[in-house]
């Protein structure tokens, strides 16, 4: 039972945390566009007619994800939460 408690708490930890980085990472960008259109209508420039790059932020996105993980695993082991064979297999899921 403690372990099947322990799998469920890791779970919930993770899925947490890749929540709030995604919640996160969404305002910050939502942030930064509506900064981006303030500045090119204050220097009355005509609003850019493409979309935003779509390749290289997802990939910015899901690599900021991964380094928040990484960093709430290593601190569930460091609080002696997760084994480092725990750790280990969840780290190598995470970047595999």
């Amino acid at each position: 039972m403690p372990g099947l408690l322990r799998g469920v708490a890791r779970t919930a930890v993770v899925a947490g945390t890749a929540t709030a980085v995604s919640n996160r990472v969404s305002r910050r960008q939502s942030g930064r566009w509506a900064q981006q259109e303030a500045e090119q209508q204050a220097a009355a420039a005509p609003p850019p007619a493409a979309a935003p790059p779509a390749a290289a932020a997802p990939l910015a996105d899901d690599m900021t994800a991964k380094i928040e993980q990484l960093k709430q695993l290593s601190t569930l082991k460091e609080q002696g939460v997760l084994t480092e064979e725990e750790f280990a297999e969840q780290k190598r899921r995470l970047l595999g």
